[in-house]
């Protein structure tokens, strides 16, 4: 076991337990328990790394400087956070409890950028005061907000208007983020000639002396394995960029591509190189500036997904092993060897929510049997409750086996609940032999503290 989808610090021991830098699994277990979401600091560390200087190197090439925001919504805790601006990397944000933990990992509010389609008041005037770098707004309506709020300040808000480009990358519909029917954005696309939303939108924030216009923001969808998204995506944002110089005289700085880099989630897959999407679209936006007659605007990203998912696993402990009998399409049966664990949808949604697709081993020996096809699920009181579809897992799984799932650093600990009462699992980073708790788990207490009786 190495490669992707494992993190980098992933390997056997020789008695064939799992050890994630250097720290042996069974060893967590007796101490955290399970289940348990693993994060290899180092190898995150080498993912913000890679990024930032894959294109800080992309785009110097061709005149242009970049930034690489970390997007906190696929996972944030405080110790994260400062993994990321030690690696350089700003951090990208969706509400003020994100807001709150990238403050409390002292990242300075000019680093920090605050997303979000239904912004609250509070949420907007916590941005102002803390001095986040730039507010992402996503309708005429929060444009007008920010600016009446930026007022009762007496301060100038950076803003980035939100645009969807009509450029379709990614996996499920729920992850598609750029098509006009969503909840995201204004429209690049105007109807019967009138003028589009997106472009009201720039023109707008122009009106307002309590607004800063910084730039333009456009994020396609997630889990994107192909590049050319991206390049048609900037090229409908520097058109527009182009096209708002015309109208308005302004040619904004900057340009946000938004994120959405794939990661390998099974034996075979290939996730996207960071070095070759950061000279494609490097490449491209220069060709673009140069046909529209443009300078280069300052560029950002936010690999959130990218630099986090694969850092992390998840350990559970298995509980009943179930054999069941289904009949295939052609009428044929087959055994389909169900495998419970310990968690289940509560710590990781995706499988249930998008039919995401996950890979699993047992961890905690070696075992010479035979392979069965299996599916992991959870305990939770759905049948839709599947933490892996489709397993080849040894056919002596019995109760008691550690097993762990790759690839959950992003999504899993960020999107879990309490459904059915279980408390969330802790959050361990595990470094040159060495474990912590980044976030403990919660307890019964816990839940009960919040039940007022």
């Amino acid at each position: 076991m190495t490669g992707a989808p494992w993190s980098t610090g992933v390997g056997r021991l020789p008695d064939g337990a799992l050890a994630v830098a250097g720290v042996d699994v069974r060893d967590l277990v007796a101490e955290h328990g399970t289940p348990a979401y693993v994060l290899d600091e180092a190898d995150f560390r080498m993912r913000a790394h890679a990024y930032r200087t894959a294109f800080e190197a992309a785009f110097g090439a061709v005149g242009a400087g970049v930034d690489v925001y970390y997007a906190g919504k696929a996972l944030l805790t405080v110790a994260v956070a400062r993994w990321a601006r030690e690696e350089g990397l700003r951090v990208d944000t969706a509400s003020s409890g994100e807001l709150a933990v990238a403050l409390r990992a002292e990242v300075p509010g000019a680093e920090i950028g605050l997303h979000g389609n239904n912004k609250s008041d509070a949420e907007i005037l916590r941005a102002l005061d803390a001095g986040v770098g730039r507010i992402i707004v996503d309708s005429l309506v929060e444009i007008e907000r920010v600016a009446r709020l930026a007022g009762e300040r007496g301060v100038v808000a950076p803003v980035m208007v939100r645009v969807t480009t009509g450029v379709h990358a990614g996996g499920h519909e729920y992850i598609a983020t750029a098509h006009e029917d969503q909840k995201f954005g204004l429209s690049v696309n105007a109807a019967d000639g009138a003028e589009s939303p997106a472009m009201a939108a720039l023109l707008e924030v122009l009106k307002h002396p309590e607004l800063r216009l910084l730039g333009i923001h456009s994020h396609i969808g997630s889990q994107i394995l192909d590049p050319d998204g991206f390049e048609a995506a900037a090229r409908v944002v520097l058109r527009l960029r182009a096209d708002l110089s015309e109208r308005s005289g302004v040619l904004v700085d900057e340009v946000d591509l938004g994120g959405g880099y794939g990661i390998a989630y099974l034996p075979g897959d290939v996730a996207l190189d960071p070095e070759r999407v950061a000279k494609d679209i490097a490449q491209s936006v220069s060709g673009v500036c140069q046909e529209l007659g443009t300078s280069l605007p300052r560029f950002s990203i936010e690999p959130g997904r990218a630099i986090v998912g694969p850092a992390g696993l998840t350990l559970y402990t298995v509980g009943t092993v179930k054999p069941v009998t289904v009949s295939a399409d052609d009428g044929a049966d087959f055994t389909r060897t169900y495998v419970s664990v310990d968690g289940g949808m509560s710590d990781n949604i995706r499988p249930a929510l998008y039919g995401a697709a996950y890979h699993a081993e047992i961890v905690g020996r070696s075992s010479a049997a035979e392979t069965v096809l299996a599916r992991v699920v959870g305990k939770h009181c759905e049948s839709g409750d599947i933490v892996v579809h489709e397993v080849q897992l040894p056919a002596d799984v019995r109760a008691g086996d550690l097993l762990a799932v790759a690839a959950t650093g992003a999504y899993g600990r960020s999107m879990a609940s309490n459904y059915n009462m279980l408390p969330r699992p802790p959050v361990l980073a595990v470094s040159d032999g060495a474990s912590r708790v980044l976030v403990r788990r919660e307890t019964e207490d816990d839940l009960l503290g919040l039940d007022q009786g």
